[in-house]
């Protein structure tokens, strides 16, 4: 039986929705963030020496890293996939080529600074000598409007262009670059009122959590992100 290793409100969403479309039987171990630090709990290490989640146990096979569990789901589990459901095109093929850059766009190009944006947006909240709040809003301002917030307009604006003539990353079908991208469009939205503006991205969004299966990923694992913010 695959044992997720799930944290609350974390990458570990995507992993949910893709056992939930392949149908594979799977439990979930849920851990909880750090109420203060909003970290894993330290008890992760146990499982993984890195501490983090998603981690999936599947027999004696344990996997991190939420872009290697998908691959590694679509090798050992891909033979259950239906429907519409492409997980690994043909190799050489432009879908194929499509997968290869989304799946490493999600993290290489956008989420780094997704987390950037969560962490400047973060610091003027944390406890601190009333004098030093100012100038910890005034500079996590101008690093965001500065720095974090231009290559985030950009990365958005290109998901936007590709999706206008795409309904899914890779072409017609669901790929392992849809799962991959889903926690990064979920953070998007979330952090950035520059991604709520764009129509295709906005669409893209709402197929993706019309599917039933992302749905029963949502009531299992809960809220993907914390609350949108303004």
């Amino acid at each position: 039986m695959i044992v997720v290793h799930h944290l609350e409100t974390s990458r570990s969403q995507r992993v949910l929705w893709l056992l939930e479309e392949l149908g594979v039987p799977y439990e979930i171990k849920t851990w909880r963030r750090d109420p203060r630090t909003r970290l894993a709990p330290p008890e992760l290490k146990a499982i993984h020496p890195m501490g983090k989640s998603p981690v999936v146990c599947d027999g004696d096979v344990v996997i991190a890293e939420s872009a290697a569990i998908l691959e590694y789901l679509a090798y050992a589990h891909g033979a259950q996939a239906a429907g519409d459901l492409s997980l690994q095109p043909s190799p050489g093929t432009t879908e194929w080529l499509a997968v290869r850059y989304w799946m490493h766009f999600a993290e290489g190009s956008l989420m780094n600074w997704l987390v950037m944006k969560l962490v400047f947006m973060s610091i003027p909240t944390q406890p601190m000598p009333f004098f030093v709040r100012p100038i910890a809003r005034r500079l996590c301002g101008q690093v965001q409007q500065k720095l974090v917030d231009p290559n985030v307009a950009n990365a958005v604006q290109m998901i936007d262009a590709h999706l206008a003539g795409t309904p899914w990353f890779a072409g017609d079908r669901l790929t392992l670059a849809d799962f991959q991208m889903s926690f990064a469009v979920e953070a998007a939205l979330s952090r950035s009122p520059e991604a709520r503006r764009l129509p295709h991205l906005q669409a893209y969004h709402e197929r993706m959590r019309a599917r039933p299966a992302y749905q029963r990923a949502l009531a299992k694992g809960g809220p993907v992100v914390p609350e949108a913010v303004a």
